[in-house]
């Protein structure tokens, strides 16, 4: 085979974008950007989601916001169905929202849905999951997402296309984890947690197919319904059921245990988050009456600020336009 000449193109027919050869590796063309604020802000930024929620009561509404300001959300548009303890994940220009539930005792989703993030409108149909499932979670690359439900079978999708989930691997024991937050760089992703006694950390490498290994352990045994996000470098977590004011760290390209970072405004559970390249924010309270929103500065040390309100009571899907996988 001859050698590539550097600056060659090709089209990559599995993420659907053209790649540029840099002499060593193909490397994606950025075709959009994430600076992608609300109308009514004097500055761009990342724009982060909170789609669905609630235990009892589920909704459908999707709300957004931009990350980089403060202030509250606005309405984007609406889910297919009104789902609580769903999950989701994001690339640069589209976002995916899957499972979750009709409410207390009440049959799990298998649905996939996404929206385009750039726009304002209601989610389409993108597929369904391999089984139904809530107290899910969901992370991503610019290229493929994964989900891993109440066993501890690992699913993914290729967030470009629509289709059904295929099967990619397992956790190693990890199962209703309840959210565990959208902790991810482009090569590795994270899940951690999960009821009624598990404190692991497992990574898997996105790109490839395989189960799970083992990362690390949280602070605290038994903690599952916390959430958060991450930039390449650090994943932070924050609220759940054996912590519910904690904020906790780890490092994504090493391996070790979750660190103390600070305290969130209130105690959270099962709440949605999101990142930018500079910050996560915590969106709802879940399983109790809430709309608060709060956010942290990723790569500092200290509690959480303010950042406004959610549009409803709300709990459900986190994803961005900025996180750490892109």
């Amino acid at each position: 085979m001859s050698e590539i000449p550097r600056g060659a193109i090709r089209f990559n027919t599995d993420s659907n974008k053209p790649e540029l050869w840099d002499g060593s590796q193909w490397s994606e063309f950025q075709l959009s950007t994430p600076n992608l604020g609300l109308g009514s802000d004097t500055q761009p930024g990342t724009r982060g989601f909170n789609a669905g929620g609630g235990y009892q009561t589920p909704n459908n509404i999707i709300d957004y916001f931009n990350i980089s300001s403060t202030g509250d959300a606005q309405d984007f548009g609406d889910l297919s169905q009104a789902r609580g303890l769903n999950q989701g994940f994001a690339s640069s220009t589209r976002g995916v929202t899957l499972g979750g539930n009709g409410g207390a005792g009440q049959s799990n989703h298998d649905t996939i849905d996404f929206v385009t993030m750039a726009s304002t409108g209601d989610a389409v149909d993108f597929g369904n999951m391999q089984v139904a499932v809530s107290f899910s979670s969901g992370l991503s690359n610019a290229t493929r997402g994964l989900m891993n439900g109440v066993s501890a079978t690992l699913d993914y999708v290729t967030i470009a296309s629509t289709g059904d989930a295929i099967d990619f691997g397992s956790t190693t024991g990890i199962q209703n984890n309840q959210f565990s937050g959208q902790i991810a760089s482009p090569v590795r992703g994270i899940f951690s947690g999960g009821a009624p006694t598990n404190n692991a950390i497992n990574f898997i490498t996105i790109a490839t197919l395989g189960d799970a290994q083992d990362f690390g352990d949280l602070l605290r045994t038994g903690e599952h319904g916390h959430s958060g996000g991450s930039n390449p470098i650090r994943g932070i977590y924050g609220g759940g059921s054996a912590g519910p004011t904690n904020i906790d760290y780890i490092t994504i390209n090493t391996l070790g245990n979750a660190v103390n970072f600070g305290t969130l405004t209130a105690a959270t559970r099962n709440h949605a988050g999101c990142a930018s390249a500079t910050r996560v924010v915590f969106a709802g309270r879940g399983l109790s009456s809430g709309d608060v929103m709060d956010y942290v500065q990723i790569m500092t040390l200290g509690d959480a600020v303010d950042f406004g309100d959610a549009t409803s009571y709300h709990g459900g899907a986190g994803f961005s336009n900025g996180h750490g996988g892109l």
